[in-house]
């Protein structure tokens, strides 16, 4: 039977997580070197509590439909975080997210939203990170086009940090950054395989980055959480942000970005604006 798309994403998923992991990490026995890295097929299905057979079933895309209990003992086995059991199981049992462009179109009231938000930068990210708009102090802090409706190559999120050498050179902490946004990248991926728009962009990356090819191959998953943002920009100077995350509850392939300002940061945006 001809495997899908998303079964072999659990399937290199699961060796992934498996090869990261030594005995010792799990309180199994070694016995000496190894030719591969991490734990044998063997040692996750017993960690697991099910036969061999089946979980290299599961390891090799092969269509199988595995229970919650299986899932959840798959997850302690392989020590798996909060974001990863989350992966997991949309792996096993992908939400039915795929839509037409109707997911790409901004509403007038979310339009409105981000624009009243000055000088907080704001903008809002499709399924696969373009930025479908975006508003005047998102055009300063992040060096954004000025945004028209009109506008025909939109930028993509994903894309501009790993490819813009300002951003490297601004950020001490880049290839930290970066491995983190190519997780939540495929965190979000996993509502969309199906997508020809997300294949076209991982395909792309692939060539043109190569820490993003090593990272994409890892598998490393983590879900865009609030936090507090800091850094330095040369031609602003210091900035200070709550970065909040916020997704409509009837279109979840939206995002809207709000990077929240201390109020120091938000005058020195208006006077930026002004000037």
């Amino acid at each position: 039977m001809k495997k899908s798309s998303s079964n072999e994403s659990l399937g290199e998923f699961l060796r992934a997580r498996r090869e990261r992991l030594t005995p010792e990490e799990v309180g199994l026995p070694s016995y000496g070197r190894r030719r591969t890295p991490g734990l044998r097929r063997e040692e996750v299905a017993q960690l697991a509590h099910i036969g061999t057979s089946w979980y290299t079933s599961l390891e090799q895309g092969r269509v199988v439909n595995p229970s919650e209990q299986v899932l959840d003992s798959l997850s302690e086995g392989l020590r798996l975080s909060v974001d990863e059991r989350r992966h997991l199981r949309m792996l096993v049992r992908p939400v039915d997210l795929e839509k037409d462009e109707v997911d790409q179109e901004v509403s007038t009231g979310l339009e409105r939203t981000v624009l009243a938000l000055e000088p907080n930068p704001a903008f809002i990210l499709g399924r696969s990170w373009d930025l479908l708009m975006w508003n005047k102090a998102a055009e300063v802090v992040f060096r954004l086009p000025a945004f028209s409706k009109g506008i025909q190559q939109r930028p993509n999120w994903l894309r501009r940090f790993l490819t813009d050498p300002s951003l490297q050179m601004n950020n001490k902490d880049w290839e930290a950054k970066a491995h983190v946004m190519i997780a939540r990248f495929r965190a979000d991926y996993a509502y969309f395989q199906h997508d020809a728009r997300f294949k076209e962009l991982i395909e792309e990356f692939m060539q043109i980055s190569e820490l993003f090819r090593s990272c994409w191959l890892r598998h490393d998953v983590q879900v865009i959480t609030d936090c507090h943002k800091r850094w330095s920009d040369p031609l602003i100077g210091e900035m200070e942000f709550e970065h909040v995350t916020l997704q409509l509850p009837n279109n979840p392939a939206l995002k809207i970005m709000i990077y929240a300002a201390s109020s120091s940061t938000a005058e020195h945006l208006k006077s930026l604006q002004r000037s």
